[in-house]
């Protein structure tokens, strides 16, 4: 019927497995309940709140019976790694051709809801492709610019469509604002900065301090340039600044497929990992053809 594109973004909460330090979690993903169609993702070390960024694509037979399956395990060196927890979403839930940003509760048993206690949640990106549907994450198509994909297809020579869908290019960042951060020092007030990161390259850029407010007005803008930007992050982290240092109060990460395919938006991100706080940011994509 078409191809399933996951993205598996990260996980947080983790309950951890391991007497000594932190659980090492890895995640295996599949759509058919058998060995040789499993996929697994690399392991991140002592990590309760793990960033993979990792890609997958698997073949649809049927979206009316198939659910993609998501279980994160803790690997153990000496035995057999141990389930953290699972997850499920039915294929005839997702809108085809449309990409999807799903969080999904772990729990210990698929099949048995009833005192199941919550082991973390993990962060997906879902695109269903049926058979026709053009899947920006193929490199089956050529990627014109200035050619988007058309309405009409009988006109299409060969099967050869165009699209805009350009995943190398300049991404613009405005970091315009906070809401409702946590107070970070004893006067119930804080000095926050975000650090800007590419996930593949490193490349970072900050913002200045903005000096005691929970509600500071930055309107800074960031230029990274990006070779692969449907398998991307960008980490937004929102800092505390100290005279003796720094403090983290949390972070906000996103994919870049949405810039990508709508080439400009701007959003109200939850800050991960804080008791409270948004990040408002505008985001930009300056595809740049080859």
């Amino acid at each position: 019927m078409g191809t399933l594109e996951v993205k598996l973004i990260q996980a947080q909460g983790l309950t951890n497995k391991d007497l000594i330090g932190k659980s090492d979690p890895f995640a295996k993903l599949y759509t058919r309940n058998l060995h040789s169609m499993m996929q697994t993702s690399k392991v991140i070390d002592n990590h309760l709140n793990p960033i993979w960024n990792e890609h997958f694509e698997f073949v649809v037979e049927d979206t009316s019976i198939q659910h993609l399956t998501i279980e994160i395990h803790d690997e153990d060196k000496l035995q057999t790694a141990e389930l953290i927890g699972c997850a499920q979403v039915k294929l005839s839930e997702l809108e085809p051709g449309n990409v999807k940003d799903v969080w999904l509760k772990l729990v210990k048993n698929l099949e048995s809801y009833r005192d199941n206690e919550d082991q973390g949640k993990v962060h997906l990106e879902l695109l269903y492709c049926p058979d026709g549907v053009i899947n920006p994450f193929s490199s089956n198509f050529s990627m014109t610019f200035l050619e988007k994909v058309p309405k009409d297809t009988s006109g299409v020579e060969n099967g050869d469509e165009k699209r805009m869908i350009i995943t190398k290019g300049v991404l613009c960042v405005t970091v315009i604002s906070a809401e409702d951060l946590p107070s970070a020092d004893l006067m119930g007030k804080a000095d926050p900065f975000v650090v800007l990161t590419m996930k593949k390259t490193g490349t970072k850029n900050k913002t200045r301090v903005i000096n005691e407010d929970l509600n500071p007005i930055w309107n800074e803008s960031f230029e990274f340039v990006v070779e692969e930007g449907l398998h991307d992050l960008l980490i937004a982290e929102v800092w505390d600044h100290d005279t003796f240092g720094k403090d983290y109060m949390g972070r906000c990460i996103l994919t870049l497929t949405r810039v990508i395919l709508e080439g400009e938006y701007e959003d109200s991100i939850q800050v991960e990992g804080a008791k409270s706080g948004k990040l408002n940011l505008n985001l930009k994509w300056l595809a740049q053809p080859n």
